[in-house]
């Protein structure tokens, strides 16, 4: 009954020609597969192709997006997004605009800023020199006197409190690819001991070091200045008569030095916040004029910038021990 029929009829005698395909010419018995196929595949391929479109619509310009703000975090402050998404008319180009606004206007607050930095370095560094001059001129006559002795130190301090502030907002703003050299930390390290031997005569250093420590691609100023900046404070919250121990060990393709003091300590919440700028944990580690509350904070991001990092903890015996990580290569 399903068998398709061909039927021929001939004119001239009551008689017709019928013909019955075999089965393999039969499309009844695939017509139900060709129905499944026009019914369910069809469909759902058209809509694969329109999920891709849509896909690539809107996760493109996102795409875009999440470039341009991993770009402007490293400093790139020209990066803008509104002109490479075409003329399209939608939430993600309103998007892109608003993400180019706050671009220019973070690029104007940082170019200010600079600005700022430049203008307070020469306003600050001028009167502070001809106050400088004027008191070793004034010491020169009168070498007795205390209070110009007491005024020369305070001058030096507000001097070295400009640098450090001037420094760390470089640090902070400008991301500075620094020069790459090889030095020997074991000479560094001698050198700035010596000095901190000459500047504290009453505080002992310990010291503990290998014949030699070769640090490759870093850099001498950015690492000399963050080691000096944590043995001066070290030495600063260290009693008299007491020591300050510095030792230098290699481990893992890396040079780890520690700086061990025999101040106060800090407490075990605040070992991360010592490193903000100005932070003071409490009276006890800030009695010194001396401390303005920025060598730390600028140790780290030297080190940083050289691919170091530091570290603090607090010692069993008391006192605080800075650990501090440089790439030996």
């Amino acid at each position: 009954a399903h068998n398709p029929l061909m039927e021929v009829p001939f004119e001239q005698e009551n008689a017709s020609l019928v013909l019955v395909l075999p089965d393999r010419m039969r499309p009844g018995s695939y017509w139900n597969t060709v129905r499944i196929l026009l019914h369910v595949f069809l469909p759902l391929v058209l809509l694969g192709i329109l999920v891709v479109l849509l896909y690539r619509h809107i996760m493109q310009p996102l795409r875009k997006l999440e470039r341009a703000a991993k770009d402007l975090s490293q400093g790139n402050l020209s990066v803008r997004v509104s002109h490479s998404l075409g003329n399209r008319n939608d939430e993600l180009s309103e998007l892109a605009n608003t993400f180019d606004q706050m671009a220019a206007r973070i690029g104007e607050l940082i170019v200010s800023q600079r600005q700022l930095i430049a203008d307070l370095s020469h306003e600050l560094r001028t009167p502070l020199t001809r106050l400088e001059m004027a008191v070793d001129n004034a010491r020169g006559k009168q070498t007795g006197d205390l209070n110009l002795q007491r005024v020369h130190r305070e001058s030096q301090h507000i001097r070295r409190l400009v640098e450090d502030t001037l420094t760390l907002a470089w640090l902070e703003n400008e991301r500075p690819m620094l020069e790459h050299e090889d030095l020997d930390l074991v000479d560094l390290i001698d050198v700035i001991v010596d000095d901190a031997r000459f500047e504290f005569p009453d505080r002992q250093i310990i010291t503990r070091l290998p014949d030699s420590a070769e640090l490759k691609r870093s850099n001498h100023r950015a690492v000399g200045q963050a080691l000096e900046n944590i043995v001066r404070n070290a030495l600063r919250f260290t009693q008299e008569g007491e020591a300050v121990e510095v030792d230098l060990l290699y481990a893992a393709d890396a040079y780890r030095v520690t700086i061990k003091d025999r101040g106060p300590g800090v407490p075990e919440p605040l070992l991360e916040t010592i490193f903000q700028p100005f932070y003071r944990v409490d009276q006890s580690r800030a009695s010194d004029s001396s401390s303005f509350g920025l060598g730390l904070s600028l140790a780290q991001r030297q080190l940083k910038a050289v691919g170091g990092r530091i570290s603090a903890s607090n010692r069993a015996a008391g006192g605080l021990c800075m650990s501090i990580m440089l790439p030996a290569a």
